[in-house]
């Protein structure tokens, strides 16, 4: 999504005992996996379709939401379908 709108993203990867430790909760984030959009957490300790994802950033950007026509999957994007 990078490529549809201007975001700056940050990824977070560490051992799964590292956030189960007081110095991770003592960060106030989420249980992993999750997504934040700015402070806004999208889903928390489990998977999220890239439509609720898109719909997240569309709202955080002040973006109306999308008509149900132009939802596409990312392969059918990808594809140009």
């Amino acid at each position: 999504m990078g490529g549809t709108y201007e975001l700056n993203v940050e990824k977070r990867s560490q051992p799964k005992a590292e956030y189960h430790t007081d110095a991770y909760y003592a960060l106030d984030l989420p249980v992993a996996p999750a997504i934040m959009v700015e402070d806004e957490i999208v889903i928390e300790g489990k998977d999220i379709s890239e439509e609720e994802l898109e719909a997240a950033i569309r709202r955080h950007l002040g973006l109306p939401e999308l008509p149900p026509s132009e939802k596409k999957g990312l392969l059918n994007r990808m594809l140009g379908r």
